[in-house]
């Protein structure tokens, strides 16, 4: 797209408050939501025109719905201000959410792309660059393009809200549009996840290590190092392979196997040494998690991140199943004392001033996935159907990926992904190459599996199949060559569990 056509004009701005008179006091916040990043979250929704109806995304019904959802989830029209010591806290005072709405000069197709960047959180998402905006919780942009389509930009602070709630919100507040009732009332009091007394630490926490990368907020600049972001997806068919194996022999989940895929490429990519030791960071929730467990419906930060190592020739080089085993062995070791040990170290930490809170920066071996693929992200119907896309509008740290579904019933998964921009078009590569990889052995195993020439039964000619203590001749498989499958350990990348095949592994027909 053309420069000069990538403008938006704004059409109006306000303060959407609550409809009706909201309890006026401070809001504490817990060591999760201080531990997360201090500032807000931007994503977006792309919407398809809806056929020719006069009141499409109609600004006063949003407008209207936005001010009841705010009732009940009324901290969200509040400003985050801080104590006497300092300590950040909600001021439960009815100021409202910023509404904005814009008019695109351009067409949804003609935009130039939607993957996570500077233009996309510039354009499509509301500034939070103005001094008197830094406080708002909640900043909503509707941007109406010339084809007809229409986004909703989200801007909403990570200090209050993180992905559950925040999808919460919106799509309680699509509901009350629609003319529907909020499904789950929030729960508002976050005190549930205060620390124990005194704090109680039982174990070793590397994520809150004092190393300075992760405890310092490091800019990219400071690192030398230049972020690209980009969007990958996954077919339905390409995760099954993933997740089942060649043979079905695996039974990952899809996390599991996303991450595991893109823990290994991230290595690959940065061409890293075997010896060297790699981290994959990702997100543990919660609230089902502790006992009791949270309330439904709690409003605020419920998820702590955890992580599991391995050196990188282990990793890349051995089966799948080693990196998701390592996956489950990290999940399965949080439960309620780690989760109440991880916010007791919070408290220790925050303290003494050992911490800085928020960082999202990691050593250049490191990777971090955040996991959407169980939120409910494509359920935002304001009654004109719901969004065909939606995604981070921009992404700051290196080594850093989304997974989400894709939109509708394909069965597939969307990264939003952002990497070293040295290493951009080698991760692009070999992310693909792998998938094709692992794709192209399970089509040649299922072709064995069903071609295969039974030995040991008497062939076309009469003449005896194979004796008891006779090795094998070499297989014949019509247009399949045995020597393709044994020596594909050695044309593809490795670490694919491509085994030796021996006579009996070879199912026959």
């Amino acid at each position: 797209m053309a420069k000069e056509k990538n403008k938006v004009e704004i059409i109006e701005s306000c303060m959407v408050v609550p409809d009706k008179e909201t309890p006026k006091h401070r809001l504490w916040l817990s060591n999760l939501d201080l531990y997360n990043h201090s500032d807000h979250a931007p994503i977006f929704y792309l919407y398809k025109p809806h056929g020719n109806s006069n009141d499409f995304f109609s600004v006063d019904t949003l407008k209207k719905a936005m001010g009841k959802a705010l009732v009940t989830f009324y901290p969200l029209a509040g400003r985050l201000v801080f104590d006497e010591k300092g300590r950040p806290e909600v001021d439960c005072n009815a100021e409202g959410a910023l509404f904005s709405v814009v008019r695109a000069h351009c067409t949804v197709e003609g935009f130039g792309g939607f993957h996570p960047s500077a233009a996309v959180r510039q354009l499509l998402v509301p500034s939070v660059t103005e001094p008197e905006r830094s406080s708002i919780l909640m900043l909503f942009q509707l941007t109406f393009f010339e084809c007809g389509g229409v986004c909703l930009g989200c801007a909403v602070h990570h200090s209050v809200l993180d992905g559950v709630t925040t999808f919460h919100f919106i799509n309680a507040w699509s509901d009350i549009a629609r003319g529907a009732d909020i499904k789950v009332a929030p729960f508002l009091d976050r005190t549930v996840l205060r620390s124990r007394s005194p704090p109680t630490v039982r174990f070793n926490h590397i994520e809150l290590t004092h190393d300075e990368l992760y405890t310092k907020r490091i800019s990219l600049e400071d690192l030398g190092q230049a972020c690209e972001t980009t969007i990958l997806t996954i077919s339905k068919d390409q995760l099954n392979t993933l997740k089942h194996g060649f043979n079905g022999e695996r039974n990952l989940t899809t996390f599991q196997a996303v991450a595991v895929h893109l823990w290994r490429t991230a290595c690959k990519a940065r061409e890293l040494a075997d010896e060297q030791d790699t981290r994959l960071f990702f997100g543990a929730d919660a609230r089902a998690r502790l006992k009791p467990p949270l309330p439904k419906g709690y409003l605020g930060n419920a998820v702590v991140r955890v992580s599991g190592n391995l050196q990188v020739g282990e990793l890349v080089s051995k089966p799948f199943e080693l990196g998701a085993a390592k996956i489950e062995e990290t999940v399965n070791m949080v439960d309620d004392e780690y989760l109440r040990s991880f916010v007791d170290l919070l408290e220790k930490l925050t303290g003494d001033k050992k911490i800085v809170l928020g960082s999202r920066t990691f050593k250049r071996t490191d990777f971090l996935v955040v996991s959407w693929l169980a939120l409910p992200i494509y359920e935002a119907d304001f009654g004109w159907g719901k969004p065909w896309f939606m995604g981070r509008a921009y992404m700051r740290y290196v080594g850093h990926a989304y997974v989400m579904r894709t939109p509708g019933d394909s069965g597939g998964v969307k990264l939003d992904l952002a990497f070293e921009t040295e290493n951009m078009a080698r991760f692009k590569e070999i992310f693909y190459s792998d998938l094709d990889s692992y794709r192209g052995i399970k089509n040649t195993l299922e072709r064995i599996n069903r071609d295969v020439v039974p030995l040991n039964d008497a062939n076309d000619d009469g003449e005896e199949g194979i004796k008891d203590g006779e090795d094998p001749p070499i297989l014949a498989f019509g247009a399949v060559e045995l020597s393709s499958i044994f020596t594909a350990e050695s044309k593809l990348s490795p670490g694919l569990g491509i085994k030796c095949f021996k006579y009996e592994d070879i199912k026959c027909c």
